[in-house]
This record gives structure tokens, C-alpha cells and sequence, in this order.
């Protein structure tokens, strides 16, 4: 069955079944393999995705139900790391192993979309259901602070 969305800027038809995960198509049919596989039952993160700006589990989200809508993977936050969240990422040093860091940076993009100033309690909730494997809690959230300030002019990576 083909299904057509909008994927990082571009419309995109795939032929698949309609029931499989789009983090298979995502990854195994486009070859987009930023996003990654952790658990397979939407618990750690790793495989977050925004779909029309919210995000989204790709582990457990059928490919069927983005047809019309707007996907955006850890490739097309930006072409050159240039998006706040990225940017802060650099600076604060997030990353240790780096494998939970893309679903964590698409939830904070997310969060950052439709909170420019967000709380402890706000990165919080958004970022609840992404495991850091390694830890770095204290340094993201540090990240989605200064990724706000970017993002408002006022700071710098």
C-alpha cells in the first residue's frame, strides 16, 4: 500500500504494509537510521520522532497513520547542527555513548517549540520517557536551558 507524508521537508510515498512500525520504514526502507531502535514498546525514547511537531514513539506508531502528516527525523531538525537544540547539545557536552541522545533532542525540539522558556518541571514532563542510559540527566537538562536562550537570541553555543 502506498503511503504518502511529508518527511523532513519533503513529500514522501512509501510502499509498505500499513501496519509496520515507522521506525522500520524510517530506518530499513529510507535508510534514515538516526533514529534508533531501543526497546520496541514506546519505553525509553530512543526511536522519538515529531510527527506535525509533537513527539512521537516511531517503535509503536504504524506508518499508516502519518499519511498526510509531517514527520521530522533527527536528520531534518537541520542540515548543518545548526538548530538550537543541537547546538546546545555541543556545548554542554551531552552526549556520552550518544545512543538516546537523537530521541532526546527531538523531544526537546518539541518541548522548545511550544515552550520558549521552559521550567525544570516542563523539560521534566517532556522528556520523562527518555532513558539515558549513561546518565546524563543534569547536562541535558542544562542543554534544553541554554537551547531556549539560543533560540531567544540571548545565548550563544
Amino acid at each position: 500500500m502506498a503511503i504518502t507524508f511529508t518527511l523532513n521537508g519533503g513529500r514522501q510515498t512509501v510502499n509498505v504494509n500499513p501496519q509496520t512500525p515507522l521506525l522500520w520504514v524510517l530506518r530499513d526502507t529510507l535508510g534514515l537510521t538516526g533514529t534508533k531502535f531501543g526497546c520496541g514498546m514506546a519505553l525509553c525514547g530512543a526511536c522519538t520522532v515529531q510527527i506535525n511537531g509533537n513527539a512521537v514513539r516511531s517503535c509503536v506508531t504504524q506508518v499508516s497513520s502519518v499519511a498526510g502528516k509531517t514527520v521530522t527525523t533527527i536528520e531534518g531538525l537541520s542540515a548543518d547542527l545548526s538548530h538550537p537544540v543541537q547546538r546546545a547539545w555541543m556545548a554542554e557536552d551531552v552526549p556520552q555513548c550518544g545512543y538516546c541522545q537523537s530521541g532526546q533532542i527531538m523531544a526537546a525540539a518539541s518541548l522548545l517549540a511550544k515552550t520558549a522558556k521552559p521550567t525544570d518541571a516542563d523539560i521534566s514532563e517532556a522528556l520523562r520517557g527518555n532513558i539515558c542510559r549513561c546518565g546524563t540527566y543534569a547536562q541535558i537538562r542544562r542543554a534544553v536551558h541554554r537551547a531556549a536562550e539560543i533560540k531567544a537570541g540571548g545565548g550563544k553555543a
